[in-house]
C-alpha cells in the first residue's frame, strides 16, 4: 500500500493517487443546517423523517456514508474487468477510518482517516462553509436528480436515484440507496451518451450501525500561494481544501483538487527535469479515467502539466491548455515539440 503518494511518478500511480483522493474527498448533504461548530451528531440522522424527494435521498445518503459503521463485500466492473473488494468504515474518537482492500489481482489497499471537510479555502477569521453547505447549494445548477423506483440489491430493498448532468462537461450517475440506512448499495457511472462506464456494487453488508457520537469537522485551511493557476475549469468546479502531498514534496509537485460536488479533477504541475522521467504529452487512458499531459513554458521554465479525472477527455484537454501564471492573463507557451490539441487521442497507460 502506498504510504507516500507525493512520490508517485508513473501515470498509473498518479491516476491511482487521484482516485484515492476522490474517495477521501468529503461528501455533501442537505442536513448541513444541523452541524455544530465542532462536529455532526450522527444520532440526528436517525431522528430525521423519511426522505421524500430525490434531493432528500441524496443528502441522507451522503451523511449515511459518514455516520454508519459497517463491513461489506463489493465488486467493481469496468473496462479493466471485474475486481472484488472488502470494505470497512469505522469511527474512533470522532475520526473516520475507511479501508478498501482489493481481494484479487494486485494486493492494493486504500486507507483514509479524516474528518468532515470544508467547502473551500479561508484565511484569518473567515469561516469556510462545510462541504455539505457549499455543495448542496450549487448541485442543482449542474445536475438533475430524480427518483427511479425500487429494486432489491444485496438482499436489501433499495431506492434508485438518477443523477443527470445538465451539460456535456461531466458524467452522470445512477445510485441504488438502501431504503433503511440510505447507504449506497450500487453505483453506475454513465458517459455523456448514457453508456455505463463502471459499476460498483455491494454484494453483502454486515449490520450497518449508526455511530453514537459526533464526527469532527476539518479545520479551516488558508489558500495556498501557487505560482500557477488554471485559466479555465468546467462550470461549477471550485478548489477543494484537501492536503494532497507532504511537506517534502509539495513544492516539487504541486497538486490541487477541484470539484463540482460529484465529479473531481486533479491537477499536477511540476518542472521538467532532464534527469527524471517525464510523461508523454497527449491524452492517456487508464480504466475509466483520462489524463491530459502537456509540456509548456511557464514564467520562462519548462513545466509538465497534468489534468486527470473521470471526466470527458475534451474537458481535461481544455484545462491543460489554459494553465498560466497566477495573476497573468496569458503567460504560457507550448514547447516546440508539443502536439496540438487536435492531435490528442487516447493512449493506454503502460
Amino acid at each position: 500500500m502506498s504510504r507516500d503518494p507525493g512520490r508517485c511518478r508513473s501515470l498509473p500511480q498518479m491516476l491511482t493517487f487521484a482516485a484515492l483522493l476522490a474517495m477521501a474527498w468529503p461528501a455533501a448533504s442537505a442536513l448541513a443546517a444541523e452541524e455544530s461548530a465542532d462536529g455532526y451528531d450522527c444520532q440526528r440522522l436517525e431522528a430525521q423523517a423519511a426522505p421524500a424527494t430525490a434531493s432528500d435521498w441524496f443528502g441522507r445518503s451522503l451523511w449515511a456514508n459518514h455516520c454508519y459503521e459497517f463491513k461489506a463485500r463489493a465488486v467493481r466492473i469496468g473496462s479493466d474487468g471485474v475486481r472484488t473488494l472488502a470494505l470497512t468504515h469505522n469511527i474512533r474518537d470522532g475520526i473516520e477510518h475507511e479501508v478498501a482492500r482489493f481481494l484479487d489481482g494486485d494486493p492494493v489497499v486504500f486507507e483514509r482517516r479524516g474528518r468532515i471537510g470544508r467547502g473551500g479555502w479561508a484565511s484569518g477569521d473567515a469561516n469556510a462553509p462545510t462541504s455539505p453547505q457549499a455543495i448542496m447549494a450549487k448541485l442543482d445548477e449542474h445536475y438533475r436528480l430524480s427518483l427511479g423506483g425500487e429494486e432489491r440489491i444485496a438482499g436489501r430493498a433499495a431506492v434508485r436515484l438518477d443523477i443527470e448532468p445538465l451539460d456535456d462537461m461531466r458524467f452522470g450517475q445512477r445510485l441504488w440507496l438502501d431504503k433503511v440506512t440510505a447507504l449506497p448499495l450500487k453505483q453506475m457511472l454513465l458517459d455523456t451518451q448514457g453508456r455505463v462506464l463502471e459499476t460498483f456494487q455491494i454484494t453483502d453488508i454486515e449490520h450497518p450501525t449508526v455511530f453514537e457520537g459526533q464526527i469532527e469537522m476539518d479545520r479551516v485551511r488558508p489558500s495556498p500561494n501557487d505560482a500557477w493557476q488554471p485559466g479555465w475549469l468546467p462550470p461549477g468546479f471550485v478548489p477543494q481544501p484537501v492536503a494532497t502531498a507532504d511537506a517534502s514534496h509539495a513544492d516539487k509537485v504541486p497538486h490541487r483538487l477541484f470539484s463540482d460536488g460529484l465529479s473531481s479533477l486533479s491537477m499536477f504541475v511540476e518542472p521538467l527535469d532532464p534527469e527524471r522521467p517525464a510523461l508523454a504529452p497527449g491524452l492517456h487512458r487508464l480504466g475509466i479515467s483520462y489524463a491530459a499531459v502537456r509540456h509548456m513554458v511557464l514564467g520562462g521554465q519548462p513545466m509538465q502539466v497534468v489534468a486527470m479525472g473521470e471526466l470527458p477527455p475534451k474537458v481535461l484537454i481544455r484545462v491543460v491548455e489554459r494553465v498560466g501564471l497566477a495573476g497573468a492573463e496569458s503567460s504560457s507557451q507550448v514547447l516546440s515539440d508539443e502536439v496540438s490539441s487536435d492531435a490528442l487521442s487516447p493512449q493506454e497507460a503502460p
